[in-house]
């Protein structure tokens, strides 16, 4: 099978690409200095250029809280929203098979109950939120062959992430506060990346959520677990001798520009009901990354 893949220079895309190749399968990787997604022209040349089998699209707008500035908000509409619609044209015209990588942030994160891949109740609280689902409905309203994924806390080797910023931050902090209210699960895109191929390789079209298994857990809880496995694995400066980590409410951390979801559980079921391998524990997986950083 012959992939392209936007956003290869993302955490997400880099892995993409890799598992395909890892499995024979031949992968186009671009990111906007080869194709702009916002200019439809370059689109559909590129797309059909390449006359892939299918298109996993990672690439998208994702500075949350940048997102909220005026003066970037038609911008972020254009990539999430705008940017999405060109490729789901193309892939109607073609008919091949579209994946769009979405979030949980077209929810309004409120509540405890895991939101379920086809709950229709959007209520996103952000740009970012609201310009993603803008893409969930350009991808659903063209096309028939697709897959929508959300997916939540993402954690990857190729870019920033929150684990990487705790370990800098950790170094050179002797306390840190962590929210303790906003529960979820983390994501690694190596795992991702494997149970994405998985599904691009078959039929079985829809909406899924997907993250790391484990249980839902806080920000704090994942901020304690992090410094527990790097002081495991021989970095003490992470210590709780030296290093404490404290929990704090949303609101005691101080208002952000962007709305943060509370409930960021998704449920996952779906995944083993259509025959898929769930994504191993985000515990799991965070020894696995640990492993791979250069520290």
């Amino acid at each position: 099978m012959k992939v392209l893949v936007t956003g290869v220079k993302g955490q997400l895309g880099f892995d993409v690409v890799n598992e395909l190749e890892k499995r024979g399968h031949v992968a186009v990787g671009v990111d906007i200095e080869e194709m702009d997604i916002t200019d439809s022209v370059s689109v559909d040349k590129v797309i059909k250029e390449s006359a892939p089998d299918a298109v996993i699209h990672c690439a998208a707008w994702t500075a949350v809280d940048l997102a909220e500035d005026e003066d970037k908000q038609e911008k972020v509409h254009q990539v999430n929203g705008v940017g999405t619609e060109n490729i789901a044209k193309v892939c109607k015209e073609l008919d091949i098979k579209m994946m769009y990588i979405s979030t949980d942030y077209v929810f309004d994160g409120q509540g405890e109950t895991p939101w379920h891949p086809d709950c229709t109740d959007y209520a996103p609280l952000s740009v970012y939120g609201k310009t993603k689902l803008e893409g969930e409905l350009a991808v659903s309203e063209n096309l028939e062959k697709y897959f929508i994924v959300r997916i939540a806390w993402v954690f990857g080797k190729n870019g920033k992430n929150f684990i990487k910023t705790m370990l800098n931050v950790g170094k050179t902090h002797d306390k840190l506060t962590v929210v303790c209210d906003q529960i979820g699960t983390p994501t690694y895109t190596y795992d991702l990346a494997r149970l994405l191929v998985d599904m691009i390789e078959t039929e079985k079209y829809g909406y899924y959520h997907a993250t790391n298994e484990g249980g839902y857990i806080s920000w704090y809880d994942f901020t304690v677990e992090i410094f527990r496995q790097a002081v495991e694995k021989g970095h003490t400066e992470y210590s709780t001798d030296r290093l404490t980590v404290a929990p704090v409410t949303t609101a005691e951390y101080g208002v952000s520009k962007a709305a943060r979801p509370f409930n960021s559980r998704l449920d996952k079921s779906k995944l083993v009901e259509n025959g898929f391998e769930p994504l191993p524990t985000w515990q799991d997986a965070l020894s696995r990354y640990l492993d791979e950083l250069e520290w």
